[in-house]
């Protein structure tokens, strides 16, 4: 705490950006917070100096711990900063920006952990890839107290509230984790419909959640648990799928996993006139996760152009370039700053989202992803 007193009241008695004062004396604290209270600077600029979770501009969160899983997969804990809604339902993803060798990459994954039991902590659980930057970075190496950025919670990928009474949940792979954060809400709820989950992996090694899935097979009525092993027993042979869960037609479908197994899935489910019982989670690397972000914006009508890197906004470009540009609460609420896009593509900081040549978008939370061309 004494610490804390003493920034701010460094913070108070120093001037204001552009603000010139001598130093030295009581009068400058009172120049000082008048200095902030009529310079246009944002909350960020000096918030951080309390805490960097503390944003009101994007939302943040802080890495507490990295738990391995298995050889190539860890579960990242985070502590969401301000703003993040702790309401989000199992089988959702969120959006995580980190910052690695000065560029931000983005990247959305599952969310593991349950509003149920987040602890004012949510996880995410990641599998390292060969082409995946960013999950690599996050399962061997980040380090807790790293400071990320995320974006809400979204994904439809849900079940419903109360469940179906008769489930089936087909995974592989790094598709348990949805599928894991579903079967742990279910738990904390109490509620215990019949489930039979078919999950494919390597080897006994490779499964994620392994321990985890072993126990609740052991502790909870009504839930089967089929778990193939590919490199012994190849994959799950679908044409003769009758054999291993005998009922499946009489159960409500969640898969999640490879595009390949999710499209015999279908054909299966389509071939019987079932596909309104099935629903399924796509899983790709992003462009994100392999680089790519920030590059030059040209500023149309000005001719002007700044390159920047994936965590400057456009807005912010065009004022380094001294390019007056309308803007409001400089948050993606009001929409004051709304632009066309004339050429290239942008990405929302926030979600992750691209935007292409003709959408019109909101200056303040974009940012260029490869070069890009704005009319102003």
């Amino acid at each position: 705490m004494a610490g804390l007193v003493k920034t701010v009241a460094r913070w108070s008695k120093a001037p204001a950006r552009d603000v010139d004062a001598p130093s030295g004396t009581w009068v400058n604290m009172v120049r000082g917070l008048a200095a902030r209270a009529t310079t246009p600077l944002l909350p960020d600029d000096y918030l951080s100096l309390l805490n960097p979770l503390w944003s009101a501009r994007e939302l943040r969160g802080e890495i507490v711990a990295v738990k391995p899983e298995t050889e190539d997969s860890a579960t990242v804990i985070i502590k969401p900063g301000w703003g993040f809604s702790a309401e989000y339902a199992a089988g959702q993803y969120v959006g995580i920006g980190l910052r690695v060798d000065g560029r931000w990459h983005w990247r959305s994954y599952s969310l593991t952990s349950v509003p149920e039991q987040s602890d004012d902590q949510i996880s995410i659980t990641v599998k390292a890839t060969p082409e995946g930057f960013l999950s690599t970075h996050l399962v061997d190496g980040v380090e807790p107290g790293t400071i990320i950025r995320l974006a809400a919670p979204k994904g439809e990928f849900t079940l419903p509230d109360p469940p179906p009474s008769r489930l089936l949940f087909i995974t592989a792979g790094s598709g348990i984790t949805p599928i894991m954060a579903m079967l742990r809400s279910l738990r904390a709820r109490g509620q215990r419909p019949d489930i039979v989950h078919v999950h494919s992996a390597p080897t006994e090694d490779a499964v994620i959640f392994c321990d985890e899935l072993r126990e609740l097979e052991h502790a909870q009525d009504g839930y089967c648990l089929h778990l193939h092993l590919t490199r012994d027993q190849g994959k799950v042979d679908f044409d003769r799928f009758d054999e291993l869960v005998p009922d499946w037609r009489d159960r409500s479908a969640w898969i999640c996993g490879p595009s390949e197994m999710l499209d015999t899935v279908e054909d299966l489910f389509t071939a019987a006139g079932l596909e309104d019982q099935l629903h399924m989670e796509r899983f790709t690397i992003a462009a994100t996760d392999k680089g790519g972000e920030g590059g030059v914006v040209t500023f149309a009508h000005s001719d002007k152009s700044v390159e920047i890197d994936g965590a400057t906004s456009i807005l912010e470009a065009g004022e380094k370039v001294g390019i007056q540009m309308p803007f409001g609460c400089r948050m993606g609420i009001c929409q004051t700053c709304v632009l066309p896009l004339e050429d290239g593509h942008v990405r929302d900081i926030r979600s992750g989202t691209e935007h292409g040549a003709g959408d019109r978008i909101q200056t303040c939370i974009s940012t260029a992803s490869g070069n890009c061309t704005i009319n102003v």
